[in-house]
């Protein structure tokens, strides 16, 4: 089906041309965004997610070539969508999950432990994956944040997160090559994850971004996405952590 390309974005651009592009939670967000970009630069796309319906939905947005509903944290159906990919794939975006916030003091053990690692986890079982999955200068791209780097009591275990991942993805890196591993550092996006975590208070926070951040205007998928394409094509990157949050975490 034919798609009308991303503001901005020459259709003629074909610099993903015959190259496969997964997405681990690419249902809405920055990894539709990012399904969408690649799709129209030339990428098959490979689209999973939770919810089949919302994945119906985003299929027919980003042109898919096919979709895979199921938790991408339960280990075993990871790997059983890796073992039924249909050949040898070029890029794998995961944005699947989100930040776990709250007063560390306020966690039981088990909360702790999943807060610590499930994010981390989710990237290595994908890295994995990966090791025979992508073909060589390929790319393992991860999410993570800047919002979490000023530390406050309320972020609980998300600083310590944000801290360790730029070296978890250097680390995989160095052991997955000639993959490459990089990471997205983002801050607030206007996605509909961040109109579930704000509710009532997400137009103030638009509001607030829009007066403060050094670009005047609030960062959306699609600024996240370039970014994404761009690592992919560039087959220099590895290893590095790159920020995306329209100068967020220098204004506080």
């Amino acid at each position: 089906m034919a798609v009308e390309p991303p503001a901005g974005v020459d259709s003629r651009d074909q610099a993903l041309h015959g190259q496969t592009l997964v997405v681990i939670g690419g249902s809405a967000g920055i990894g539709l965004a990012t399904a969408r970009l690649a799709r129209h630069q030339g990428a098959r796309v490979i689209l999973t997610g939770r919810d089949p319906e919302r994945l119906r939905t985003a299929a027919q947005e980003a042109d898919a070539l096919s979709t895979a509903a199921f938790d991408a944290y339960d280990p075993v159906q990871l790997e059983q969508f890796f073992q039924q990919l249909p050949g040898p794939i070029d890029h794998v975006l995961v944005t699947a999950g989100g930040p776990s916030y709250g007063r560390l003091l306020d966690m039981d053990a088990e909360q702790a432990r999943r807060a610590l690692s499930d994010h981390m986890v989710l990237a290595l079982e994908a890295a994995r994956h990966c090791a025979d999955a992508v073909r060589p200068g390929g790319t393992l791209l991860l999410m993570g944040g800047t919002g979490a780097r000023r530390i406050r009591a309320a972020l609980g275990v998300a600083p310590a997160v944000t801290a360790a991942m730029p070296a978890f993805t250097a680390s995989l890196a160095l052991e997955l090559a000639p993959v490459r591993v990089n990471l997205l550092a983002a801050g607030f996006v206007d996605t509909p994850l961040s109109a579930r975590l704000l509710g009532a208070g997400l137009d103030a926070r638009r509001e607030e971004l829009r007066a403060t951040l050094p670009i005047g205007r609030v960062v959306v998928p699609e600024d996240v996405a370039a970014l994404a394409v761009h690592i992919m094509v560039n087959t220099a990157l590895t290893g590095a952590t790159y920020d995306v949050d329209g100068g967020q975490q220098f204004v506080g």
